[in-house]
């Protein structure tokens, strides 16, 4: 099948839903010939943050002169951007033959009493074979849900991480943080170190009882100002605000002082994510004697770009895309808005898929804004546009509905004057059907700094794997 069947079978596997638990997948892995088998993998789990640790850890290895795999959920504008090596994506051609090679395993399992293989099993095998197939010296897989039951859950890692915790897939993964740790947790496997940057007392407990019981070091990435007793292992960083367009830390590990590091990801969450990259980074180097260099870290850290996070589109008025979807996210963009950006109005583009906390997203977000564009993604679990003014229990600013997301972009840009901020946020399904090409006004990242605030910028996004 060429590539448009193949993303067409591939999301006709959506109707047989989720399935979390491994017995399936592993059996169509085996008829694969165990594609995973043959990698070195670290896998990253979490409730946020774990597509931009992966993308630190990535582009740091590739840096160090390393050919890396990364597999990364969800994807926002293009389908194989889920699967890269060396920051490109998987070739369609490539793509189309490798659905087309799973295919006929996945029709005999049905006819057994494993069943039906999903969506995401499907994607996540593609991966791994191309990773197997391109022979990349290591793979940096970021879970899809929770951890435990995820189908990325039968590699066996050279390192675990947890990115955070927080409120998310209740309904999954647990109604209490302590649940949802443990739920993530379960990634963590004998022989390989694990590294976390949450630090909220009751899921940080749990993981520490995993790794634990796992016989395995772990690592907590921390604030500078947070004390830790010994004989916690930690490494600790610092935020130092916005420099010339970029975010800037220090981190402080147990083999040193990275001092002044640059990243292109704004915000201050992610100064914890490449902190906790760098934690994963030399957790690596020790467990299996591999040479990363601090200069492929500046750099990896420096080059580390993933649409849908504070992406800047276009200035006059500035654009900006955030797939934030809960609260914890959401919190970390309000922080990351007033932190990073001087404007006169703030104009929310807002919509959301169901299954996600509607009260808490606008309830952070609403007092910020000036107006409000409530819209809805067209992905079947699309939230109607109607439901998120009605979930609010804070006073809204003025607001209009409107269904479609392109047209809901015009409405916002129309109203904006040069001054404003027009951010779109609430799902990465939302961010996906931005047109981004219609809005950007530049294919390179450009910035104009006054007293250390970002006024505008705009990326551009990978290309495909070159053979």
């Amino acid at each position: 099948m060429d590539y448009s069947r193949a993303v067409m079978y591939m999301q006709g596997l959506k109707r047989f839903g989720i399935k979390l638990g491994n017995e399936r997948f592993e059996a169509l892995l085996e008829r694969l010939g165990n594609p995973h088998h043959q990698l070195r993998v670290i896998h990253v789990a979490g409730t946020n943050g774990k597509g931009s640790t992966c993308t630190f850890i990535a582009t740091i290895l590739q840096a160090a002169g390393y050919k890396v795999g990364l597999y990364l959920s969800p994807y926002v504008f293009n389908l194989r951007e889920r699967i890269q090596v060396n920051g490109y994506m998987i070739p369609e051609a490539d793509f189309a033959r490798l659905v087309t090679w799973i295919k006929p395993h996945i029709e005999e399992l049905a006819q057994t009493p494993l069943g039906q293989v999903t969506e995401f099993e499907l994607k996540t095998a593609v991966g791994f074979s191309c990773f197997a197939e391109q022979r990349v010296d290591f793979a940096v897989i970021e879970v899809g849900l929770g951890g435990r039951l995820d189908a990325t859950n039968v590699v066996r890692p050279l390192v675990s991480v947890i990115t955070s915790i927080g409120w998310d897939h209740m309904d999954r993964l647990g109604d209490t943080l302590g649940k949802i740790a443990a739920e993530k947790a379960g990634i963590i496997k004998p022989c390989a170190p694990a590294v976390t940057g949450v630090t909220e007392q009751e899921p940080l407990e749990v993981i520490r009882e995993h790794a634990q019981r796992a016989g395995v070091p772990l690592t907590e990435v921390k604030p500078e100002r947070m004390v830790v007793p010994p004989p916690v292992r930690t490494v600790h960083w610092q935020d130092e605000g916005v420099h010339r367009a970029r975010q800037r830390v220090s981190v402080r590990t147990t083999d040193g002082v990275y001092r002044h590091l640059s990243l292109r990801l704004l915000g201050k969450h992610q100064c914890s994510n490449a902190a906790v990259a760098i934690a994963a980074i030399e957790a690596l180097r020790h467990a299996c004697r591999v040479e990363i260099p601090e200069s492929a870290i500046r750099m990896g850290l420096e080059h580390a770009t993933l649409p849908g996070r504070m992406q800047i589109v276009r200035r006059s008025p500035t654009l900006l895309l955030d797939g934030a979807h809960n609260v914890s996210a959401v919190e970390c963009l309000v922080q990351a808005i007033q932190d990073t950006f001087r404007y006169r109005r703030l104009i929310l583009v807002m919509g959301m898929t169901k299954g996600h906390d509607a009260q808490a997203v606008v309830d952070t977000l609403a007092p910020l804004a000036s107006h409000i564009i409530f819209t809805q993604p067209s992905e079947p679990r699309g939230r109607p546009a109607t439901d998120l003014p009605k979930a609010a229990t804070v006073t809204l600013p003025p607001y209009d509905i409107v269904p479609s997301v392109p047209e809901a972009v015009e409405r916002a840009m129309s109203m904006a004057q040069a001054d404003d901020l027009v951010c779109v946020t609430g799902s990465f399904y939302v961010i996906g059907e931005v047109p981004v090409e219609k809005w950007q006004t530049a294919s390179r990242q450009t910035a104009h700094i006054e007293e250390g605030t970002i006024h505008a910028v705009s990326g551009e996004n990978a290309g495909d794997v070159s053979h």
